[in-house]
């Protein structure tokens, strides 16, 4: 397919998308209170959009992933949220000292 085939199948399409973006952000800017770890992926997202780079499919993708291949113990939630947590460090064990 061409440029200018796609263009004309799928921009009305893309631009309604965009639209419902900015849209989405215009509300979270007039939103009261903190932002999550949410925000920074999606933020991280639309800055993979911008330029002419490719891959940008790959890019954002990975802005919403969970890339740790360490299992985690337990489960805190069952849900999906759509993003990766924050890293919580582990806590420190505190070092056994050996009696005599």
């Amino acid at each position: 397919m061409t440029r200018q085939q796609l263009l004309d199948l799928y921009f009305l399409d893309a631009r309604h998308r965009l639209i419902e973006l900015a849209a989405f952000l215009d509300r979270l800017e007039r939103a009261q209170g903190p932002a999550d770890y949410r925000l920074k992926s999606f933020r991280a997202a639309l800055v993979g959009l911008a330029g002419s780079k490719k891959n940008k499919t790959k890019t954002t993708l990975l802005a919403f992933s969970d890339v740790s291949t360490r299992p985690v113990t337990t489960a805190a939630t069952q849900g999906a949220t759509g993003a990766p947590p924050p890293k919580v460090p582990l806590p420190r064990r505190r070092a056994r000292r050996l009696r005599k």
